[in-house]
């Protein structure tokens, strides 16, 4: 990476943790722009103790992932998405490996499937990795859904069961819990 963008995503961070609020405001909405190498200082930030400092850095870097998620942004979005991805490690807090999970739900395919469906074991993360997987096109993130349905604990499965019917896949054995009655009725069937 060159010194210029490090100095430029520096600059970024220094404006991000500024008191002054409309030096931070203008910060993180102009964001966009810094791309790849702003997004581990972002992430970084976004845990900061002080509230609107870690708010500003995460909507920061969410303006870098609806900027690469333009028409013709290919290649810095693939910069993105492996950021991104390098970002949910364990060494992350939950927090930050939640929002990058989301984010890739905006930009990223094939690719971040594996690492999105490791989370569906993980008890605080399974909900967002499960509903990312859902939102992720193509084959591979319905197959990790469907292999997820026979790994997950029991309570879990109907979750699962809900995400592959929204991508048209038919779950014997599930009922649909909105099919569920709550209560005992006397409506009987239409005959």
């Amino acid at each position: 990476m060159s010194e210029k963008k490090l100095e430029a995503a520096a600059d970024l961070i220094a404006r991000i943790r500024d008191k002054d609020d409309k030096v931070r405001a203008e910060a993180w909405l102009g964001a966009g722009k810094f791309g790849a190498p702003a997004v581990k200082p972002l992430a970084a930030v976004m845990t900061d103790r002080d509230f609107q400092v870690a708010r500003a850095a995460k909507r920061g870097l969410w303006k870098i992932v609806r900027h690469v998620g333009r028409p013709g942004a290919d290649n810095e979005r693939k910069r993105v998405v492996a950021r991104l991805i390098a970002l949910l490690g364990d060494t992350q807090p939950v927090s930050v490996r939640r929002e990058v999970m989301w984010m890739l739900s905006e930009i990223a395919g094939d690719g971040a499937v594996p690492r999105v469906a490791a989370f569906l074991s993980n008890r605080e993360l399974r909900e967002d990795a499960r509903m990312v997987l859902e939102r992720l096109p193509g084959e591979r993130s319905l197959a990790a859904l469907k292999r997820g349905l026979r790994t997950v604990p029991g309570e879990f499965q109907i979750n699962i069961a809900q995400s592959l019917r929204a991508r048209g896949v038919e779950v014997p054995g599930l009922p649909c819990q909105k099919l569920v009655p709550t209560r005992k009725t006397n409506v009987k069937a239409a005959g």
